[in-house]
């Protein structure tokens, strides 16, 4: 299978990169480095034109919610204007089967008697990003029904595993562990731990993917999420726990965000129904893995 990944170089596209070219796909990668710019519609068409893959993983685009607050417009444009670009490119060029990725920031503040979340429950964006993944994915089911384009909507709730940038939370922590056990320190800042949320190893998540390619129902939208979630306080505890060195938390009103969605636990029922995956890694590994990446990290050496 010829599969073309829009954010390629990013945390979740290079473990995707890595698990389609093990199931021995065709794989051609683009990022903001090296390929068109989303927002640029001619390139982006030229592209599809070139490459006419059988699929697309469109992973491409904003991600930062905390910086969403500040830059709405430029989070708003690349996802919602990004990704119809990318849409039409592939209705005029062989329209291949697309797989939109979106984020379980789109469900909002949800009620306890909401969950756990389903893909028929209401969107409730709390954050610009949030906003932007909402048009998105609409943009990608009127794909399918204006257009027949093949399109598969994800809807992933929180995902982390090696490589994942410190603006995360799990791996910020992990950093500021490994830098005290380098230099002695006793405290690591934390923001709000009061949040639930479902967490899932990035590379069970990119399992997700391609089995939803494979077998997903065009036009449908799926959670992938593990059904089960946990406080902040609870995974920065844990990794507390791994510290060579007894260390404690320390609240940091600098890493709050304006707002904070107060839980997310989804559903993941439609999703084991069409592919039968279930997540294979525990926590403890993902939190072992990230803690161990951010060792070699600040040791210096690579």
């Amino acid at each position: 299978m010829r599969a073309l990944v829009t954010g390629a170089a990013g945390f979740v596209g290079r473990h995707l990169c890595a698990h389609l070219l093990s199931e021995g796909d065709t794989v051609i990668g683009v990022d903001r480095a090296d390929g068109p710019d989303l927002l640029d519609p001619i390139a982006v068409t030229e592209l599809l034109a070139d490459i006419r893959p059988d699929v697309v993983y469109h992973l491409g685009g904003w991600s930062d919610v905390g910086a969403s607050w500040e830059f709405p417009l430029d989070a708003f444009r690349v996802n919602a204007e990004g990704t119809l670009n990318l849409l039409h490119a592939c209705i005029n060029n062989g329209a291949p089967r697309v797989l939109a990725v979106s984020s379980a920031d789109v469900y909002g503040r949800v009620t306890q008697e909401e969950l756990p979340i389903t893909e028929a429950t209401p969107f409730r964006p709390v954050t610009p990003y949030a906003a932007s993944k909402v048009a998105a994915d609409q943009l990608a089911l009127q794909a399918w029904l204006g257009h027949k384009l093949e399109t598969i909507r994800v809807r992933a709730f929180n995902h982390l595993g090696p490589g994942q940038t410190t603006k995360f939370v799990a791996p910020a922590i992990a950093e500021r562990i490994a830098r005290n056990e380098q230099d002695g320190s006793l405290s690591v800042p934390v923001g709000n731990l009061t949040p639930r949320r479902d967490l899932t190893d990035v590379r069970d998540v990119v399992r997700a993917y391609r089995l939803l390619m494979m077998n997903g129902e065009p036009g449908e939208a799926y959670n992938v999420c593990t059904g089960h979630d946990l406080t902040i306080a609870d995974l920065a505890e844990r990794l507390v726990s791994l510290a060579a060195t007894p260390m404690t938390l320390e609240a940091d009103p600098e890493l709050q965000r304006p707002v904070e969605t107060p839980v997310l636990r989804g559903d993941p029922t439609r999703l084991n129904a069409a592919t039968g995956w279930t997540p294979e890694i525990t926590l403890a590994v993902t939190l072992q893995d990230i803690l161990d990446e951010h060792r070699v990290a600040v040791s210096g050496h690579r």
